[in-house]
């Protein structure tokens, strides 16, 4: 995120996040979503790792692909559209001087949404049948552009929410 767009980051940093009056209840289970997206990433990538090295057997590592892959599509599709449709458009009209970190963060999703698009390709693939290294190879596409954009997210959005507080998006 550009740097003019961190100025509540400055305000209220990533270290003092948990001890502010705001932070229960909206913003701890935002970032507990967000925890869980990172988690089944990890996860996603270890088991192809492991299905690649030949320490996974293939039918444990197509049904875990299967669940935790179809678990992170279905539920970063979901949490995008809520940003999308809800937060995103209260949180610019609280802070309009961060509408360009919006902006930013809805072409993401859209970014975003390209690449799940691949992934499920080649997940699909991987479940019938191809080899585990090319669904490594995309797990490792999607990871660091993943992880960029839920911290940016954070860095943006949690500030905005601990300033103004979570009854401020109804």
């Amino acid at each position: 995120m550009p740097e003019a767009l961190q100025v509540l980051l400055a305000a209220f940093p990533r270290a003092h996040w948990q001890e502010h009056r705001n932070f229960a209840g909206l913003v701890q289970f935002w970032l507990d979503r967000h925890l869980t997206f990172r988690q089944l990433l990890s996860a996603l990538q270890t088991d192809a790792q492991q299905a690649v090295d030949g320490v996974m057997a293939p039918d444990r590592y197509r049904l875990r692909l299967s669940q935790m892959g179809g678990m992170l599509v279905n539920q970063l599709h979901g949490h995008h559209q809520i940003e999308d449709l809800h937060y995103f458009p209260v949180l610019t009209r609280m802070e309009t001087r961060l509408s360009r970190g919006f902006d930013i963060l809805d072409r993401d999703h859209h970014d975003l949404d390209d690449l799940l698009d691949r992934f499920v390709r080649r997940a699909n693939e991987t479940l019938q049948g191809a080899e585990a290294g090319r669904m490594l190879t995309e797990v490792e596409k999607l990871g660091p552009f993943l992880t960029r954009h839920l911290d940016d997210e954070e860095d943006l959005i949690v500030p905005v929410i601990l300033k103004h507080g979570p009854d401020a998006l109804h």
